[in-house]
């Protein structure tokens, strides 16, 4: 296991250390979302630009401190893409944020209730890779973590498919109107693809420790 590689190695600690901290951060952003989409508040979504880039710092200081000689050659790289993988979340979060405060609201209101459930249902993903990045390195039941993560993907794929549904059948008649909703969509639906992908990976990093 993870414990097992970074006992008494200062740089190994910091990574981990550190890793936790950018998971927490990637949690706090997607909580804040939440509540803005929850109030309506699209001012409020600017907490997450603010976010992404004390985790970026966060970030640098994680490829940096594993290109100083952090871990064993062979486990290196399966670190650094689970890194970049919730980096990215990162960047379809601060999209999806984007896209929020310039959405057309009565074409809004009418998935209002599904994007709310898929926010909610995004922190608390993220919440899980956080715990089974835990259980990564205390020995805890990953796969239960993964499985779990995977059942709350599929309930955003469902509530993707209401949603499709409804804006099938609206006239928009301005193409900006249309395209924002669109890529609102798409982003928000996105993130737990992200999550999960980022979870298989820490199945990846822990077969290849046995």
């Amino acid at each position: 296991m993870l414990n097992k590689i970074i006992s008494g190695g200062k740089l190994e600690k910091k990574v981990i250390e550190n890793i936790k901290i950018h998971l927490k951060i990637l949690c706090s952003a997607t909580e804040c979302f939440k509540n803005a989409i929850t109030t309506g508040n699209k001012e409020s979504t600017f907490c997450v630009a603010d976010l992404e880039r004390e985790a970026d710092s966060i970030r640098r200081q994680i490829i940096s401190t594993i290109h100083e000689g952090a871990f064993l050659p062979f486990i290196r790289p399966n670190i650094c893409r689970f890194v970049e993988m919730v980096d990215e979340a990162f960047d379809i979060l601060e999209d999806t944020s984007f896209e929020f405060r310039y959405l057309n609201n009565e074409i809004y209101k009418l998935i209002e209730n599904e994007c709310a459930k898929i926010a909610k249902i995004n922190s608390e993903i993220c919440e899980l890779l956080s715990i089974a990045f835990d259980s990564l390195l205390t020995k805890g039941d990953l796969k239960e973590k993964n499985l779990a993560i995977r059942i709350y993907e599929k309930q955003v794929d469902d509530l993707k498919f209401d949603i499709t549904e409804k804006l099938r059948k609206i006239d928009i008649k301005n193409f900006w109107d249309g395209k924002i909703i669109t890529d609102f969509v798409y982003y928000l639906t996105n993130l737990s693809d992200l999550i999960e992908d980022a979870s298989d990976y820490l199945y990846i990093i822990e077969v290849s420790l046995k």
